[in-house]
């Protein structure tokens, strides 16, 4: 009876301070998960106030909350849609969580922390937190690209983060981790996720479709819940997490075809168990020792935001997301959550950290968890900004970047191109990893193959080391020529996908853009091949050598990009010219031989390769574009489709500048991706019975 007791007086706490706290951050117009954070502080063990609730049954309410939230991120995120964005979303969270776990070593180490508390750190600020994300997203009604790459990206890095903890295990114990172990550990976690999804597919949608077809809500209620648990707990089980449990659980309800009603079933229940979580997080706070250790958690709030800003947003563009969608899914994944404090406390498991890491671990989660609802809201105004603050070159190829990885997604499948690409990839896989393991192997050996030269060979003892390492490095350079030629030679196949050459000797208009592509691709491959390599050897290194070769590498192919993108510049500007004579064409023919019309644009077409599609929208006298300038509309920042050209009367805009007034009756040439145009004829009015008229040139 105690412990009921002691139970309810800790909900009531828990719910009565939330209420209030969440009451006033209403008020102040603040996200509500301020509120809860503030009421964990409140009634938390850490602070001279007399409500405190008991942490170990808050703790226990706040895993249901976890559990509850992510299943309902499944309900909305169908497997089908996961295997949409997988490849796309799994680059990305590969080179996010590459550069933090680097980055975080970096930060330890220049604390003077040991090698195994600086290696723990990395990997507690690589995982970004599902629930907090997932809150902040339902708060502010955010959904379509954005929602869809942000989640997929979360649920690659809970499968990163099991498989950091088995290597952090291995290695604290001393028993070390061999290519088998890791090649054990990764195929039990496909085993267990292949096997649950085949069985799950098999079972769970026939049983839910049946239990709703009963029409009766609080049975569907518990029958859902009951799954949800059930497969959580079979997770946890095999040594997985919970939320992964929760969140495949609902994945499997979804393809009922049923999530919609029973994500509203559902809502109210996570919604009060959510709120216990994130006072949960709020009771970890401890002033004291954010006050003991203020300056290194200050650095780690800085490199989290920061890092995963940048990390996310590169690596998010580079596979085929638009400038806007890759700032956005960069703010919303700068912080750090419920993982942080698993990892933070398996380190003192296993006694490989002190025990100040923890702590510093929930400071840093709860200040990112404090910035994070306000970073979400401001992406959208910084995503314009930083659009509108890039050279004229790298906007031309931020709007075209993303029209020709469409067209390589959407291009005819041909089994030699395919086996190239696998075979590229693999020998690009291979090169890193002898490059990795001649790293790490030099380390280790270094003393004993220095003492077994020195025992066989008199001379001075002191040149020995370097004599190894120049070895080493001429050994290691043919490996890290390799992933820049076959990064270009990939680079090359790919692009060639995208703009097929034009065959029989004939002027090959689209070279311009596809060496631009080229440029790109090798620059994509380089960083999302080379951060892992320099995360994983960076432990074994003095310095970071691996961090300036890569830079180097980086800075070259940088280089090179840049000059391409100003050619490209100068081949949109060509295009835009033939744009415009295609529109007065396309005018002509429309008051005079109607015929004549599709003839003129499909000419267009095959002039213009590499600069998608375009479409010309005409602008009613209706449309709320009409007296707005393109920098007021800001039509690139908002949809990521860009203003080719202007057809007005008899004139013609070429690349019109930032100051152009649009006027009733231009036609404005758009180039993008398919969703970037049709957005795009949204903002311009050109939705149904908006009185804009649009017509493929």
């Amino acid at each position: 009876m105690h412990d009921a007791h002691a139970f309810l007086q800790a909900l009531a706490t828990v719910l009565c301070v939330a209420a209030v706290t969440t009451v006033l951050f209403q008020r102040l117009r603040q996200p509500v998960v301020l509120g809860y954070i503030l009421a964990g502080v409140i009634i938390g063990p850490h602070v001279p106030i007399p409500l405190v609730a008991d942490p170990n049954i808050v703790t226990t309410l706040s895993e249901l909350g976890v559990i509850l939230l992510m299943f309902s991120l499944g309900l909305e995120f169908s497997l089908r849609r996961l295997f949409q964005v997988g490849p796309t979303a799994g680059l990305t969270a590969v080179i996010q969580c590459s550069v933090m776990v680097w980055l975080g070593f970096i930060v330890g180490r220049a604390f003077g922390w040991t090698m195994l508390e600086s290696l723990f750190t990395g990997c507690c600020i690589a995982i970004s937190s599902t629930t907090i994300i997932a809150k902040a997203f339902d708060e502010q009604n955010i959904r379509g690209a954005l929602r869809s790459i942000v989640v997929g990206i979360l649920i690659v890095e809970d499968l990163i983060g099991i498989l950091l903890m088995a290597m952090l295990t291995a290695v604290s114990t001393g028993s070390g981790l061999s290519a088998g172990d890791l090649a054990l550990t990764v195929g039990k976690l496909a085993a267990f996720l292949v096997g649950l999804v085949v069985i799950g597919l098999l079972v769970v949608p026939r049983v839910m479709r049946a239990i709703t077809k009963l029409q009766r809500p609080e049975t569907t209620l518990v029958s859902s819940i009951g799954i949800c648990f059930a497969i959580a707990l079979l997770a946890q089980a095999f040594g997985y997490s919970v939320a992964l449990g929760a969140f495949l659980a609902g994945s499997l309800v979804a393809e009922s075809g049923e999530g919609k009603d029973i994500e509203h079933l559902v809502q109210p229940v996570r919604d009060l168990f959510g709120a216990v979580f994130f006072v949960s997080v709020g009771m970890l706070i401890d002033p004291a020792l954010i006050r003991e250790h203020w300056l290194a958690i200050l650095v780690l709030t800085l490199v989290v935001v920061f890092g995963k800003i940048i990390s996310v947003t590169l690596g998010a563009f580079f596979t085929g997301n638009g400038t806007r969608t890759s700032v956005q899914a960069g703010l919303s994944l700068s912080q750090i959550g419920e993982f942080s404090f698993i990892i933070a406390g398996l380190g003192l498991t296993l006694k490989a950290t002190g025990t100040f890491l923890y702590p510093v671990a929930v400071a840093v989660s709860a200040i990112t968890t404090l910035t994070t609802p306000w970073l979400i809201r401001a992406s959208g105004p910084l995503a314009n900004w930083v659009d509108r603050k890039l050279p004229a070159p790298l906007q031309t190829f931020a709007s075209l970047y993303g029209s020709w990885v469409e067209n390589l997604r959407t291009s005819p499948r041909q089994k030699t191109v395919g086996a190239n690409v696998r075979r590229m990839a693999m020998m690009l896989l291979l090169d890193a990893a002898l490059l990795t393991v001649i790293v790490i192997g030099t380390s280790v050996m270094l003393p004993q193959v220095t003492a077994y030269i020195d025992s066989r060979i008199e001379g001075n003892v002191t040149l020995t080391p370097m004599i190894v390492i120049g070895l080493a490095v001429v050994l290691a350079l043919p490996f890290c020529v390799g992933i820049i030629r076959v990064a270009r030679r990939l680079g090359v196949v790919l692009a060639e996908g995208a703009l097929p050459a034009v065959p029989g000797g004939k002027v090959d208009l689209a070279a311009a853009p596809r060496r631009m592509l080229v440029v790109a691709l090798q620059l994509a491959s380089v960083f999302m091949v080379g951060a892992p390599v320099v995360a994983i050897t960076q432990p074994f290194l003095p310095g970071v050598p691996g961090a300036v070769l890569l830079l180097i590498s980086l800075g070259v192919l940088g280089f090179a990009f840049w000059k391409s993108a100003t050619h490209l510049q100068g081949h949109m500007r060509a295009g835009a010219q033939v744009i415009v004579e295609a529109l007065a064409a396309q005018s002509h023919a429309k008051t005079g031989d109607d015929e004549a019309a599709p003839d003129v644009l499909h000419g267009v077409r095959q002039l213009l390769p590499g600069l998608g599609e375009p479409e010309s929208v005409a602008l009613a006298t209706s449309s709320a574009a009409v007296g707005r300038t393109l920098a007021e509309l800001n039509l690139r920042g908002m949809t990521g489709a860009t203003v080719l050209a202007i057809r007005r009367g008899t004139e013609g805009v070429l690349v019109p500048s930032a100051q152009e007034v649009l006027r009733a009756g231009d036609i404005l040439a758009l180039a993008g991706t398919h969703e970037a145009i049709d957005a795009a004829k949204d903002v311009l009015g050109g939705g149904a019975g908006s009185g804009v008229d649009a017509a493929p040139v």
